[in-house]
């Protein structure tokens, strides 16, 4: 599956790319490499950064899952022991 950006995260992208270039190298790159660059980024170490995202949802999802019945446990039998706690009162 390619990773793909919507237009506008491109652009921000690109532009970012840009600025880094001019911070940190001292120099220019132009719009044309810098997308170039992007794409690369997009094709060869995203689908990494993509992969270890999932793998961390699948861990938080196991995780969560494992909760859930304390989560969502309800005690059983409970109506002659809320009736008997009622008569108490």
């Amino acid at each position: 599956m390619a990773i793909e950006l919507p237009r506008e995260a491109h652009d921000e992208a690109v532009n970012s790319i840009q600025q880094y270039f001019r911070a940190n190298m001292n120099d220019d790159i132009g719009r044309l490499a810098a997308d170039g660059l992007l794409e690369f980024f997009l094709e060869e170490i995203a689908p990494s950064v993509y992969n270890l995202a999932v793998s961390h949802c699948q861990d938080r999802m196991r995780s969560r899952a494992a909760e859930l019945d304390v989560e969502v446990h309800e005690p059983e039998f409970q109506y002659w022991r809320r009736l008997a706690r009622g008569n108490r009162a």
